[in-house]
């Protein structure tokens, strides 16, 4: 058994499953839905956040009313492996890509990035990715649509 995986009451599941459907929502409302003091769920939600489990809140943005309509996944391929983390640092610095995950398979960095449309898209991978010490080259998949997009669930 994996050390530092939490167990979860009852209360706990609930507290999160309410505030994963609403970050925003008032403590003193989870409060009178689970039938505990606010106090109880203030205590609670700082034990989570200091056990690592909680991570922050967020509000999301939708990109698409900014004009941002295009989503792309890119699969980076390395040159060599060694350059990894030079890769990955020039990457930050580009502020269309929203995520980026070392991988098995094919290409060592998948990348997910937004922009305003295809020549935009064209513009960043030629200009900037593709221009990045260590890389070798990339492939690209575009989003048609974001059908699922969700957090877990099976608390």
């Amino acid at each position: 058994m994996k050390k530092d995986i939490l167990k979860l009451d009852g209360i706990d599941k609930k507290i999160l499953k309410m505030l994963m459907e609403n970050s925003r929502r008032p403590i003193l409302e989870i409060a009178k839905n689970i039938g505990v003091s606010g106090a109880a769920i203030h205590q609670r939600l700082r034990k989570l956040e200091a056990q690592n489990l909680i991570l922050g809140s967020q509000i999301i943005i939708n990109t698409k009313r900014l004009g941002y309509t295009t989503m792309a996944f890119i699969g980076v391929f390395l040159d060599k492996a060694a350059n990894n983390k030079i890769v990955v640092n020039e990457l930050k610095k580009i502020p269309e890509i929203l995520e980026c995950h070392y991988t098995t398979g094919d290409w060592s960095v998948l990348a997910k990035l937004i922009c305003k449309d295809n020549e935009d898209l064209m513009i960043i991978l030629t200009n900037k990715i593709q221009k990045i010490e260590g890389v070798s080259r990339t492939e690209t998949y575009i989003s048609l649509d974001q059908q699922i997009n969700r957090q877990i669930s099976f608390l």
